[in-house]
């Protein structure tokens, strides 16, 4: 079994960059469950997350799919990062229940304080700083016995979930042997074009590069359209795997979010009947719903935007993730 996460390459990053191109940087913490060091046990590991973030749901995903939800502990960042005026630095992720989010006008009830590290850290850069570190992502997954960070990379988290699910307090396999070299492919497909890939449209300044992201972010949606439009209920066939798991936080924010935020409006996921109707499958299995959050998504995608306004759609037809709930509207 392959632990190693797809990434970007880092050649040239820094003129790439410079050109207009978004550049996902490469996690630094890369220990795993399992080894001497990090035992698999029940009530050891805790999650730092935001719902909006998602690679963090990825791992949220996991945790509810897994039955981890009780084993593993989480706390959840506000969805919008500090500002300017922060006393430590701006554009931290920040565990603060208190703030209030300008689409609701009221804090979000599953925004958490810090109580992983026993040290009430109000900033995720400060776990980071207790070790060391200087990098500054969510998610983060914490060794609460030993008191120090086991991983920050959210692909090698969900793999070592299923992996040690058994021991942790969960049941069930996301990366069954006899599907591994499927999921592999798909994952790097899924990661390169969709996951990455909405980022490489919605953040570059250089428009060829967002046209180049744009099209081949599409052209997969097609292939992945075809591919569920032979009746199967997942990716890979009766199974629900890590492939699903992986192209599921995209797909359920694209609509609601990416269409706009992310420039990627050639089409809704609504308009590909088979696509659509894999979402809400997915998004109907036990504990999915719970692990992420359409509010956060908005407030994080939209409230740190030029303007900061959050916009309130779509309502029709029906408003989102309730859309999620009727299969039957990719019909038309």
């Amino acid at each position: 079994m392959s632990n190693k996460a797809i990434e970007e390459a880092q050649d040239g990053a820094a003129a790439r960059r410079a050109r207009g191109e978004f550049v996902r940087g490469v996690s630094a913490h890369r220990s795993w469950i399992g080894d001497a060091a990090h035992p698999a046990e029940v009530g050891r590991y805790h999650l730092f997350v935001a719902l909006n973030c998602p690679w963090c749901h990825r791992v949220t995903l996991a945790r509810a799919v897994l039955g981890l939800q009780v084993s593993i502990t989480m706390d959840v960042a506000f969805p919008n990062r500090t500002g300017d005026d922060d006393p430590v630095a701006p554009n931290r992720w920040e565990f603060a229940p208190e703030r209030v989010a300008s689409l609701t006008g009221a804090p979000l009830p599953e925004c958490t304080a810090e109580t992983g590290t026993g040290r009430g850290y109000r900033l995720a850069v400060e776990i980071y700083g207790a070790e060391g570190s200087e990098e500054a992502s969510l998610p983060i997954l914490y060794d609460k016995q030993a008191g120090r960070i086991v991983s920050n990379e959210s692909a090698e988290i969900l793999r070592m979930f299923s992996a040690e699910a058994a021991g942790l307090g969960g049941a069930g396999d996301l990366y069954p042997q006899d599907l591994a070299t499927e999921i592999d492919a798909l994952n790097t497909e899924i990661y390169v074009a969709i996951n990455n890939g909405a980022y490489k449209a919605g953040f570059s300044s250089d428009q060829a590069v967002y046209a180049e992201a744009f099209a081949r972010y599409f052209e997969t949606l097609d292939r992945l359209e075809a591919r569920l439009s032979d009746g199967r209920a997942f990716l890979c066939g009766d199974r629900f795997t890590e492939a699903d798991l992986r192209l599921f936080p995209t797909l359920y924010r694209h609509d609601p979010v990416y269409y706009v935020r992310m420039k990627l409006n050639a089409a809704r996921i609504l308009d590909y009947p088979a696509l659509w109707r894999w979402l809400c499958r997915v998004h109907a299995l036990p504990g999915v719903a719970e692990a992420g959050s359409l509010v956060h998504c908005r407030q994080g995608y939209f409230g740190r935007s030029w303007n900061g306004t959050v916009p309130l759609g779509p309502l029709t037809p029906l408003p989102y993730p309730e859309a999620y709930d009727h299969p039957d509207l990719a019909d038309g």
